[in-house]
């Protein structure tokens, strides 16, 4: 995992949480939602700026406090 980010908000249906991983291509998930019934969205990319344009259109479209979560202690994306 390369990043992850959250909205600050606690509550079941306004939380936001975005991950940035690499693999062989660079992915970015979002989930809206808890981690029980939040809609989970995926998208790739060819390169590293690509997909951290995605994750400033995510951040400035979702409302909140972003901030940026460490990534050592960070939970992993939902899986696929």
């Amino acid at each position: 995992m390369r990043g992850r980010w959250w909205n600050g908000v606690w509550g079941r249906l306004t939380r936001r949480d975005v991950w940035l991983t690499h693999e062989s291509r660079w992915r970015v998930v979002a989930r809206a939602g808890d981690s029980e019934t939040g809609q989970v969205l995926r998208w790739e990319f060819e390169t590293e700026a690509e997909a951290r344009a995605m994750i400033q259109r995510l951040l400035a479209s979702g409302g909140g406090r972003w901030r940026e979560l460490s990534v050592d202690g960070a939970t992993a994306p939902p899986a696929s």
